[in-house]
């Protein structure tokens, strides 16, 4: 999966338009970035999920571009703004959850094929042309 496939359901502004007016969260806002951030969490989980070539490098790239934009963010922000802010950072916590259960499960996934190979290989090479009964049941020379 690509980041254009990733992205394509994040809606962008043209050059020379102006954001979307209203009480929403202003570009930059705290808000808008935990948007930001659930809607790549949410794009990475699917993926992992689905995707056998989807790139964990690159997504993980995304995700700390998110956290250092989360942090500025956070940082010039008082208590009470934080507080108006704690129904989203608690949706935003459940996707995490919920993302690092499918990466867990992808790592096992992982581990499993490449014990697996190494099982393989390793039965693969025991041909019995080095084992201990070859050399007259390894009493050492």
């Amino acid at each position: 999966m690509s980041e254009q496939d990733i992205y394509t359901s994040v809606p962008t502004l043209r050059a020379g338009t102006d954001a979307p007016s209203g009480p929403g969260p202003r570009a930059g806002s705290l808000g808008t970035i935990i948007i930001r951030i659930e809607e790549a969490i949410e794009a990475e989980t699917a993926a992992i999920r689905t995707d056998v070539n989807f790139d964990l490098k690159a997504s993980n790239a995304r995700k700390s571009r998110h956290l250092y934009d989360l942090n500025r963010a956070v940082r010039d922000l008082g208590a009470g703004a934080l507080e108006a802010h704690r129904s989203d950072i608690g949706r935003l916590r459940d996707k995490l959850a919920d993302n690092e259960s499918a990466i867990k499960a992808h790592l096992s996934a992982v581990n499993e094929v490449a014990r697996l190979l190494q099982d393989a290989i390793e039965r693969s090479e025991d041909d019995g042309t080095y084992s201990t009964r070859a050399f007259g049941g390894g009493g050492g020379l």
